[in-house]
């Protein structure tokens, strides 16, 4: 999910406990596949602060300031991941009522090969009730 939207990724990182943005970072490669850069983790960070949606908690440490979702931001991630949960569904049943289609395809241009990237690139798809 390398073009998933940076402060979902960031508020799912984060309700399983506070954490920095370095491993914010590497929490988000790790379950979503998406490497964040310095300034679009620390630009999203801020914007999240601004909203209310997190916040700075306890001392930074070597530079280092953890964060932690917020009241709000724990709703706002609620309302986001049901939101999601509609978008799979609906896209699971339009694909299990569709017909296949009976085109002749060229040598080698199946769709066999791309459905592990797929499951790769889109991990809720990868398992039934979209986790993994």
């Amino acid at each position: 999910m390398a073009n998933a939207d940076p402060p979902l990724l960031i508020l799912t990182s984060l309700a399983s406990g506070p954490k920095h943005g370095y491993a914010l970072a590497k929490d988000i490669e790790r379950f979503a596949g998406a490497r964040l850069g310095p300034g679009t983790l620390y630009g999203a960070i801020g914007r999240l602060e601004q909203r209310g949606l997190i916040e700075a908690c306890g001392p930074a440490e070597e530079r280092r300031q953890p964060y932690q979702l917020t009241g709000a931001g724990r709703v706002e991630l609620e309302a986001c991941l049901a939101g999601l949960q509609r978008i799979l569904d609906e896209g699971r049943a339009q694909v299990a009522a569709r017909r296949p289609l009976r085109r002749r395809a060229a040598p080698g241009a199946g769709l066999s090969g791309a459905l592990p990237v797929l499951a790769l690139a889109v991990p809720a798809l990868a398992a039934p009730g979209g986790r993994r």
